[in-house]
């Protein structure tokens, strides 16, 4: 039976015992600790739960959901720093240890730092590092132009965002098209704005495509108008900054919104801004 250890897996309950469940794996079995056994579990179940070393390091499984999986990159808090590494909140009841050789500058105690989850080679237990960067590429995508993808940002640089797309290639997006505050390990959705087939470099956009996108924007444009009885004092002349900070969007996404609700009769353009028809 193929385990995967640091990441998830669906098991079958093997046996019951005073102080958990054994779940098959084709050998001994793996303990899931009575505190993490969900009510009512019995002979033949299948559950699923994330397979990682205890504290003794023996293989063990929880129900506790974690930060990152094997393969994954995730900013994780450093909880803890010893002479040989550090250790950082993964969600489980063990930490994720990164050895100094694994860090760039040496991680200190509260701050966060963008890792990789991998299998260390030497030892088979699950390590982190922030020696990652040569793992993504963008030789062979897997995205296309206008594509959904999910984006983790890695630092800022001279004219955007550098930004991880789909744990597997890097991307950037452009400062002239960020619109909210955004920061260093966060994850948000985006859509892959352009390819370019020279390098294969990745512009992102944040939100989704088009009319989709929009369509979450005129809502949000309706219910401000009910909020303030059908009346508000923007339109396509009202300065980008004023409309972020109202209506969280870009101008040009504002635009898009207002001609959507004015072609299905929705709002009409006053002298003061924008009126409901309803």
């Amino acid at each position: 039976m193929n385990i995967k250890i640091g990441d998830y897996n669906l098991m079958q309950v093997e046996r019951l015992l005073e102080f958990g469940v054994y779940l098959e794996d084709g050998k001994k079995g793996i303990l899931l600790p009575n505190r993490w056994v969900p009510e009512g579990t019995k002979v033949g179940d299948e559950i699923r739960v994330f397979i990682c070393y205890d504290s003794e390091d023996r293989l063990i499984a929880t129900t506790l959901e974690s930060k990152a999986k094997v393969g994954d990159i995730a900013y994780l808090k450093v909880r803890t720093v010893t002479e040989i590494g550090a250790f950082l909140d993964m969600g489980l009841m063990k930490d994720l240890f990164v050895p100094r050789a694994f860090q760039r500058i040496g991680m200190k105690e509260g701050e966060s730092y963008l890792v990789k989850v991998k299998i260390d080679e030497r030892t088979s237990r699950l390590v982190g590092t922030e020696w990652f960067e040569s793992d993504l590429q963008n030789v062979e995508l897997t995205v296309k132009e206008l594509e959904e993808v999910t984006i983790l940002v890695y630092r800022k640089t001279e004219i955007g965002y550098s930004v991880i797309v789909n744990n597997q290639h890097l991307g950037l997006i452009h400062y002239n098209d960020v619109f909210k505050p955004i920061s260093v390990g966060e994850t948000l959705i985006g859509f892959i704005k352009k390819i370019y087939p020279e390098t294969n470099k990745l512009d992102i956009m944040l939100g989704k495509h088009g009319y989709e996108r929009v369509e979450t924007e005129t809502e949000k444009v309706m219910r401000l108008l009910v909020q303030k009885n059908g009346r508000l004092p923007y339109n396509d002349k009202t300065s980008p900054e004023t409309i972020y900070s109202v209506f969280g969007m870009s101008k040009k996404t504002f635009k898009m919104a207002l001609g959507n609700l004015y072609k299905q009769k929705k709002i009409v353009f006053t002298k003061e801004g924008i009126e409901s028809t309803r």
